[in-house]
């Protein structure tokens, strides 16, 4: 189907799960179409309704401001899904480590994602609407969406990855660097269905013409995405390794970097030392595709690419306790400029091992209040931190700043500075 027979009539398309990849989606598709997102959360869907967005992304706070989109919100499963043509489910899947009970694909022993959201999802629209074509936005473990298809064998499922950055969400869909759709090999007729959806997304780029396009087996969808977060995983973590070395004998790492990267082969981006890579994305995503891998594939570099952030961070914390100071300032937790996401963020876990060793550690996060911050800590399982949201005030109490990322306002603390940040990008 061509772009222009793709979009001559407007769908009714539903979303569950308002993070940064459903409302993306959601105000993206909302341009063309007519969208009703569903979470459970009434606090989020009372600030999609009022024009708000929930997070952190400047593009998606213009578009709901704007108030062009056809765009609304419910909490109501039954609203939501009832008489729609799609349903694209873009609910959390969160990474289990190894010996949690509850796997529902057999790898308990090796860790997995957790993909109960998406089966109540497809729950409720198996009542609501079992006529719909679902597509999984959701990152999931390769073979989910042929498993998923045989227990909910009614429901034509697709699956689409995201390739998304945190805070430019909607800049990226409506700028992809591909669109991908899978469909299961159980179900060879939804090829057409799965091109369908791909024209969709297509028409809504502002550039569509541009737009790399593929219709694979789902399988193969799913493979892509944990392959490409994992080479970008594995990327990160040959530079901080890189700045490591160069670290530990004194050497200049933006000198080695940028030498390395005049090969054009290699290319200057994604090269910026960092504390670690975290985020929502690569490391459950790089976990995941180790527990594929299992025993059964012969591989050292899909696993080593878990271990070495994990080295990392150790590393950070070591280097940072040989300061040999009493307090320490962490300068924001969130692992993006322009993010309000702590998931996954490596600078937690470097203040975990900083506060198992005894020092005092004041934080300076402007997106949290008290409140909030006590329940990240919790959450974290960490030692009491203070929060201290008066920047000078910060500035003035710490032996020693750390940051992810460097920052101009930090300019004036810089003999008391530790980052190994050389780029100021992400």
């Amino acid at each position: 189907m061509t772009e222009q027979g793709a979009s001559q009539r407007k769908l009714r398309i539903a979303v569950a799960g308002l993070g940064y990849v459903g409302l993306a989606q959601a105000c993206l598709l909302a341009q063309q179409h007519s969208v009703i997102a569903y979470d459970i959360s009434a606090e989020r869907v009372e600030k999609v309704k009022a024009g708000q967005a929930p997070f952190a992304d400047a593009d998606i706070a213009a578009a709901l401001a704007d108030g062009q989109l056809e765009l609304t919100a419910t909490t109501d499963a039954a609203e939501a899904f009832t008489g729609a043509d799609y349903v694209v489910i873009a609910t959390p899947t969160d990474f289990r480590e190894p010996g949690r009970d509850g796997s529902n694909d057999g790898r308990s022993a090796t860790g997995n994602f957790d993909t109960s959201s998406i089966e109540q999802v497809l729950a409720e629209v198996q009542k609501f609407c079992p006529a719909a074509c679902v597509v999984l936005k959701s990152t999931v473990y390769i073979g989910y969406t042929e498993d998923v298809s045989r227990s909910f064998n009614g429901l034509k499922l697709l699956v689409s990855p995201e390739f998304l950055r945190e805070g430019q969400a909607l800049h990226d869909n409506l700028n992809p660097s591909r669109i991908i759709v899978g469909y299961p090999t159980l179900r060879p007729e939804l090829e057409a269905q799965a091109q369908h959806f791909a024209d969709l997304l297509q028409a809504c780029a502002n550039n569509p013409a541009a737009v790399p396009t593929m219709v694979v087996w789902a399988s193969e969808a799913e493979a892509i995405k944990l392959f490409s977060n994992d080479y970008l995983a594995m990327r990160v973590a040959f530079f901080i390794e890189l700045d490591t070395y160069a670290e530990l004998y004194g050497l200049h790492t933006p000198a080695i970097i940028r030498g390395v990267c005049l090969d054009p082969r290699i290319h200057d981006e994604y090269n910026n030392p960092s504390f670690g890579y975290g985020g929502y994305c690569l490391p459950k995503d790089s976990k995941q595709l180790a527990a594929q891998f299992g025993d059964e594939v012969p591989q050292r570099l899909i696993s080593a690419i878990v271990q070495a952030n994990a080295t990392r961070i150790q590393h950070i914390a070591e280097q940072i306790i040989e300061h040999q100071v009493q307090t320490v300032g962490v300068y924001r937790l969130t692992m993006k400029s322009g993010s309000d996401n702590f998931r996954q963020s490596s600078v937690l876990e470097v203040m975990r091992l900083l506060l198992d060793e005894g020092l005092e550690l004041l934080v300076y996060e402007p997106h949290l209040n008290d409140t909030e911050f006590s329940a990240l800590l919790l959450q974290c399982g960490m030692a009491q931190a203070t929060l201290q949201n008066d920047l000078a005030q910060f500035k003035q109490a710490c032996d020693l700043i750390i940051s992810n990322r460097n920052h101009p306002e930090l300019a004036d603390v810089a003999n008391r500075l530790y980052t190994r940040d050389i780029t100021g990008r992400d």
